[in-house]
């Protein structure tokens, strides 16, 4: 974008969703192809997105695969082609499924960690933790039964 222009609502758009997901420990670039899929009515090719967001390919090859790996995005290879085309996926029930069930495997861990303490400190800790992210499971379980129920109350109406 040349200095002294304005930013137009889908550019605004897109580097908003590049922040939110910095914000999250993904790389800037992630969350603005996820920007871009959300806003795209048909799946797009790693060249479209490049293209459109300024990126390299590869940085859009590593995009989309951080993107399929929390189930934000579908890649979709195209019969005998070796072009592939990229959609998003169902959004924030997918974002939290998949963060739900990274939670889970890290309360495992943490339990395997806990047997390798005495009482102490440290086991105290790990307690504390695992609360915290099964807390954090319990209130995302709640949140997706809700947004479920909303979904299907949505569709019967």
């Amino acid at each position: 974008m040349e200095a002294g222009t304005a930013m137009s609502g889908r550019e605004a758009f897109i580097t908003s969703v590049g922040d939110l997901l910095a914000a999250w420990n993904l790389p800037h670039a992630t969350g603005r192809v996820y920007g871009l899929l959300l806003l795209s009515e048909e799946p797009i090719s790693l060249d479209t997105i490049a293209a459109e967001l300024g990126l390299s390919k590869g940085a859009v090859s590593t995009a989309v695969r951080q993107l399929a790996s929390w189930g934000l995005a579908k890649v979709m290879p195209q019969p005998g082609s070796r072009r592939l085309l990229i959609e998003a996926t169902g959004g924030i029930e997918s974002l939290l499924e998949a963060s739900q069930a990274r939670a889970r495997t890290l309360i495992a861990a943490l339990r395997e960690g806990q047997d390798l303490v005495d009482a102490g400190p440290a086991r105290e800790r790990l307690h504390e933790v695992i609360g915290l992210f099964a807390g954090y499971v319990e209130v995302g379980n709640q949140l997706l039964s809700s947004y479920r129920r909303q979904r299907a109350e949505d569709s019967a109406t």
